[in-house]
């Protein structure tokens, strides 16, 4: 009943980090002590995993907005910024040899 109540918590506090396996042991270990009936269970399995790819999601927006405004702040180059700077490049090197080709 421990172990039970111990995985209903981790459950409800960390629905972002709760694995697939995880959450099926849970239904598992509910049904087999006769706190749910398997269609609860079930039902109960996929609202946890419905909240946990929500809060994984959410999880990830924040991570990556995050280290948007930190490259922001550090004033680094993007991978963007450098493509566009390559691109650039290309472009005067293919306008150099049509100068020095036609002048020749």
């Amino acid at each position: 009943m421990k172990e039970l109540l111990k995985n209903i918590m981790y459950a409800g506090l960390g629905a972002a980090f709760l694995t697939k396996e995880k959450l099926e042991e849970l239904q598992q270990e509910l049904i087999e002590k006769g706190k749910m009936s398997q269609d609860e269970g079930k039902q109960f399995v996929d609202e946890l995993r419905l909240k946990s790819e929500r809060a994984r999601e959410q999880l990830d927006l924040w991570v990556t907005s995050r280290v948007e405004e930190r490259v922001r702040q550090l004033n680094l180059v993007t991978r963007d910024e450098i493509a566009d700077l390559q691109r650039k490049i290309d472009e005067l090197h293919v306008l150099i040899n049509k100068d020095t080709s036609g002048r020749q």
